[in-house]
């Protein structure tokens, strides 16, 4: 492919690298395939030399090279979404354990600097729908023989998902003076809490003394109906010799593996009976936040055998700190109140609506785009932030209110996330997150903004509370600031439902009735709504 500098005249059949605003013809935008049209309107406005990309006969472009690259990598538990702006992404088909070769990632890595492959951490617990990798052509064409060759080794499967089998857990808890009972009742629903996406269950509890043959009568007794016991101690297994591991080989059974190198996790200890995992929990096991016990769990959850060698070889990311793969209760809140900005887009063209501008429609007596702005602006939201583009100077006057401030995008032409991206950046630092609104969307009032705010305020720390319809989701969505920067880099027309699809274990739903699914997209609907065009 060349790339360069070329007379505007010479330019038809080239990609554009660089985003032209000509007075008076609008704007074109950068990757457009360049028409005689286009070269008209160019050489109209005074411009005589573009920047532009000319793929040569044996390239690929980057939307095509990412899907053949894509579906090559699908399978019966991976799915491929659509191409766009040169990226695939790809999404877990079943809830389970996402297993990543390094060695295949890399190859892939290593065969020409324009197509690029990123994963997840391999290992690492996913539900059905997260987006666990990306494929990413970083020009505007690749060449047939580097995308063939990615695909022939695509056939040695860079990424699967190991799935979940439901499996019965067998508990047995030791008791000490000092352990509270509601502290082992809660020890039961946190268990119950992470069994759940492989739709394992607890299928007996025995409690005990803490000490060895107590242990071991409990164990005995678990055995028959569970396919994984768990044992958790009133105190923290101190030595290989200690009363749980003297409990597992009294029954005959032996230790696979005492310490492992995971910060929190250290104390677990893994050991075998008649072919069934036993596991002494550590005490971070009783807490839901992410620690050593997890990586294991997960494993035998998916059906993998655990070996001491395996333990010790998970040192190096064994720190664990706060991440956003999964809620941290570790994580301390911010301070009340939780302040939530209102983030309003409306900068689309509404292309469907025709020629007029759809957020002017009315609608029982007020615009569009004044219905979600006011309702904002009388909510707990923090601020209100409307993002305009498209006829700025119509939007503006009807969306204004005590305390609606607004910020210009440019580059709405390129697609919603563009205004997604300016909105966001537009927000003070004193935010906790923030609730994206769509301007089209008329029947959400102040009280439902309020609701989601009090949910996320509530939830788990990280949670992305996302409106709901009959279960189905819809807008608005509500963004801590930790997934700030995510929201910046998004590309193309789709706002943020792929990043939410990656993040499916964060995610609350909350109920909003036909509000949260209600838009006026065509003349028709606004008309059935008993709405006028402006």
């Amino acid at each position: 492919m060349r790339f360069g500098p070329v007379p505007t005249s010479e330019g038809k059949g080239a990609i554009l690298a660089h985003a032209l605003s000509l007075a008076g013809s609008g704007r074109i935008a950068k990757g457009r395939v360049l028409s005689e049209e286009d070269i008209a309107k160019i050489l109209a406005a005074g411009v005589k030399e573009i920047v532009v990309a000319c793929p040569d006969p044996q390239d690929i472009g980057e939307d095509e090279a990412a899907r053949l690259i894509g579906e090559a990598m699908a399978g019966e538990t991976v799915r491929a979404a659509a191409a766009a702006t040169g990226r695939v992404n790809l999404h877990a088909a079943a809830n389970g354990l996402f297993i990543a070769d390094r060695a295949v990632v890399d190859s892939i890595n290593a065969v020409d600097p324009g197509i690029t492959l990123a994963t997840l951490d391999t290992m690492l617990e996913v539900a059905d729908g997260r987006m666990v990798a990306t494929v990413k052509i970083i020009p505007y064409a690749v060449s047939a023989d580097a995308v063939s060759r990615v695909v022939a080794i695509c056939a040695q499967t860079a990424i699967a998902i190991e799935p979940y089998s439901a499996k019965r857990i067998g508990v047995v808890a030791t008791r000490l003076p000092l352990l509270k009972q509601s502290a082992m009742d809660k020890t039961i629903r946190v268990l119950e809490g992470r069994l759940a996406l492989s739709g394992s269950s607890v299928c007996g509890e025995v409690r005990t003394a803490h000490e060895s043959t107590a242990i071991a009568e409990g164990i005995a007794q678990m055995m028959p109906v569970s396919d994984i016991v768990l044992v958790f101690g009133a105190s923290a297994i101190g030595d290989i010799n200690d009363v749980i591991p003297q409990a597992i080989r009294d029954l005959g059974g032996r230790i696979e593996h005492f310490g492992m190198p995971v910060d929190p996790g250290n104390l677990l200890l893994l050991g075998e009976i008649d072919g069934k995992p036993v596991i002494g929990a550590p005490g971070c096991a009783r807490s839901p936040a992410e620690n050593g016990f997890d990586w294991v769990l997960h494993r035998l959850l998916a059906g993998r055998k655990v070996t001491a060698a395996e333990i010790a070889g998970l040192g190096v990311g064994g720190l664990l700190m706060e991440i956003g793969s999964r809620p941290q209760p570790r994580e301390p809140r911010p301070p009340a109140p939780y302040k939530v900005a209102a983030l309003v887009l409306a900068a689309g063209r509404s292309t469907r609506m025709g020629a007029a501008n759809k957020l002017a429609a009315r609608l029982r007596g007020k615009a569009l785009v004044a219905h979600v702005s006011g309702a904002a602006a009388a909510s707990k939201a923090v601020e209100t932030v409307v993002v305009t583009g498209h006829q700025r100077e119509i939007v503006e006057p009807l969306a204004a209110g005590e305390g609606v401030r607004f910020v210009h995008n440019p580059d709405y032409r390129e697609g919603l996330s563009t205004s997604l991206a300016a909105g966001v950046r537009a927000l003070g630092e004193e935010c906790d997150a923030a609730i994206v609104l769509l301007g089209d969307m008329p029947s959400i009032e102040a009280a439902m903004i309020d609701r989601m705010i009090e949910t996320a305020a509530s939830a788990p720390a990280g949670s992305i509370v996302v409106a709901a319809h009959g279960g189905k989701r819809g807008n608005p969505v509500l963004w801590p600031r930790r997934y700030f920067e995510e929201l910046t880099r998004i590309e193309g027309d789709i706002g943020a439902r792929q990043l939410i699809a990656g993040h499916g274990g964060t995610v609350v739903a909350v109920e909003l009735g036909e509000a949260a699914a209600f838009d006026l997209d065509t003349p028709q609907a606004l008309a059935e709504a008993g709405g006028e065009p402006a």
